[in-house]
């Protein structure tokens, strides 16, 4: 195995770690929050934040090492490429923090 073939499978594995902790980070939000604002029941805080926001922290954190992998590896020569790969994790975060933002500030009030 050379090396471009070795970094190309490096980015495929980085892409789909970046897939899989964007929806990580996703899924607290839609198992707690969602639910929470459609049936207008507001979860009583705990003294600790829980499970959910530990499991969503984390995975925005490890998002970033993942990330600079996925970069590094990344075929530069095919820019489109690395955008289309990119735009499926990048939408999912972004999604994620606008029902937290949502569920914080506007829901909660």
């Amino acid at each position: 195995m050379d090396l471009s073939e070795r970094r190309r499978q490096i980015n495929g594995f980085s892409t789909i770690g970046l897939v899989v902790l964007s929806l990580t980070a996703l899924l607290p939000l839609l198992v707690i929050a969602v639910p929470a604002m459609f049936s207008g029941q507001i979860p009583q805080p705990e003294r600790d934040e829980g499970a959910g926001a530990h499991i969503f922290q984390l995975s925005i954190g490890l998002l970033m090492p993942v990330g600079l992998v996925f970069l590094a590896t990344a075929d530069w020569t095919e820019p489109v490429q690395i955008a289309r790969r990119l735009a499926f994790p990048i939408a999912i975060v972004i999604l994620a923090f606008a029902i937290l933002y949502y569920f914080e500030h506007v829901y909660r009030g």
